[in-house]
């Protein structure tokens, strides 16, 4: 059964809340939220970590990924507080693998596009969509494995899903198609709350996002019927170019001003050993020389 969701506050022009604690306040227990981010770019860390601090349990939580075990998602995941997850990749946190294996944690595995696209489409009040991806493998015959019982079997798996074949392709003179393929029908994804950061913000709710933390951001924010963004940077309304938005005010109920210094982390970091061309220049004593490589 559904948590009892209060009615969304800041759906006034003037959207800005105090502080992290105020924006996710009515969160109850059990509800559903969509998280921004990709890998570790574009986490929401100051809303998250709000959550965990007033003590919210027992969430479905829709994201690409869950973080890693100290950060993002992963803080919720370790103190317990997420029942499922709906994530199209789950590697890079070892906590997350034993609370899956030991049944602890359900897991609806998705391919990437197709949960862009069920977030999208539910912000959009499409209630599903026919696709090919997943065709002829367990995502549309059923049989995912989505809770463990602890002991190596399979405690629930996924159902199998309605598969269609359509036409593709051109259309021939008298109407018909040269071509069909099979299709597999994906319901859409809305949650009760949406939890976003952006890089830019106005009162009004218009946010701009940083490169990679575009990528499900602005589609999770469609997906919540409460959607809070923390902004790095909180403009006043018109400071934007309304071409430069990525995600308009109207999906937005909530902003609360984290700061540019808001703390971010590197997933994987890769370096390459200094090389002696990375070496500093020795100062120049005044005559000109020339360097050739080779």
């Amino acid at each position: 059964m559904s948590p009892t969701i209060a009615s969304p506050r800041g759906t006034g022009l003037d959207k800005v809340v105090a502080s992290a604690a105020e924006a996710v306040a009515d969160v109850p227990d059990g509800a559903s939220l969509a998280v921004g981010g990709f890998g570790l770019c574009g986490n929401p860390i100051a809303l998250i970590e709000a959550l965990l601090a007033q003590g919210t349990r027992d969430l479905w939580v829709v994201s690409n990924n869950c973080g890693v075990d100290d950060w993002g998602l992963g803080v919720l995941l370790g103190a317990g507080r997420i029942r499922r997850m709906t994530s199209s990749y789950v590697g890079e946190n070892k906590e997350f693998e034993r609370q899956f294996l030991s049944g602890e944690l359900e897991l609806e595995l998705t391919p990437q596009g197709t949960l862009a696209e069920k977030l999208r489409a539910g912000g959009a009040g499409i209630a599903g969509f026919w696709t090919r991806t997943g065709v002829g493998t367990q995502v549309a015959e059923g049989g995912l494995p989505q809770r463990y019982d602890g002991a190596g079997g399979v405690a629930q798996a996924s159902a199998p899903k309605e598969v269609r074949t359509f036409g593709v392709g051109p259309r021939g003179r008298d109407g018909s198609y040269a071509e069909e393929a099979e299709f597999v029908l994906e319901d859409a994804i809305t949650t009760d709350f949406a939890l976003v950061h952006a890089l830019r913000g106005d009162r009004h709710g218009n946010l701009v996002f940083h490169r990679s933390a575009r990528n499900f951001s602005p589609l999770a924010a469609m997906a919540g019927r409460v959607c809070v963004a923390q902004v790095e940077e909180l403009v006043e309304p018109g400071e934007i170019d309304p071409d430069a938005v990525h995600l308009p005010g109207v999906f937005v109920h909530r902003v609360v001003e984290v700061g540019p210094d808001a703390p971010k982390r590197i997933e994987r970091r890769t370096v390459r050993p200094a090389a002696a061309t990375d070496q500093p220049a020795p100062a120049s004593s005044g005559t000109a020389t020339s360097t050739k490589e080779g």
